[in-house]
């Protein structure tokens, strides 16, 4: 893994390998009620960075995007994942039909790809993830948190990723 701490909070990934890594180091500090909100172009590695998180909850079911689903639940590891790709959206008061109100904030953690656009209509409390193409296969991966609780999360993974970096 290639994986590289550049700051508090902001990480470099020269693989999809490496996005799935950060993940799968997110993972272990999701609690219920969390929500991440994925940001970046098409194709920079939303889905990757969820396969992670996936996989290190224990869910063994494939993720893939659910551009025309809306929402994927995960729900085979330590705490349900709700994933949701709000890409098709155009309108706030199309978030109704998604689900995500019935769990948002509640029940297990919930990953927006795309949710930056609704980001004021759905919670205060969040932590963004925004992933930045750098060259043909190199992602910046920056965390930005919004609200205490995502402050401690932040915190969290940080620490998580030093410590992976030090084994």
């Amino acid at each position: 893994m290639s994986l590289e701490r550049v700051g508090r909070g902001v990480y470099t990934s020269a693989s999809q390998a490496d996005t799935e890594h950060l993940g799968e180091l997110v993972a272990p500090h999701l609690a219920d009620g969390d929500v991440l909100i994925l940001t970046g172009g098409l194709g920079v590695g939303k889905t990757h960075f969820t396969k992670g998180v996936a996989r290190a909850l224990g869910d063994t079911h494939p993720v893939t995007s659910p551009t025309f689903a809306l929402m994927a639940v995960h729900d085979g590891g330590r705490i349900p994942l709700f994933h949701f790709d709000l890409y098709r959206l155009e309108h706030a008061f199309e978030l109704e039909d998604t689900g995500i109100y019935d769990v948002l904030g509640y029940e297990g953690a919930c990953l927006l790809e795309w949710g930056e656009q609704f980001q004021d209509e759905l919670t205060d409390e969040y932590l963004s993830v925004r992933i930045e193409r750098t060259g043909d296969s190199t992602r910046c991966i920056a965390l930005e948190a919004h609200g205490s609780r995502a402050e401690e999360l932040a915190d969290a993974i940080d620490a998580g990723v030093v410590a992976a970096d030090n084994q």
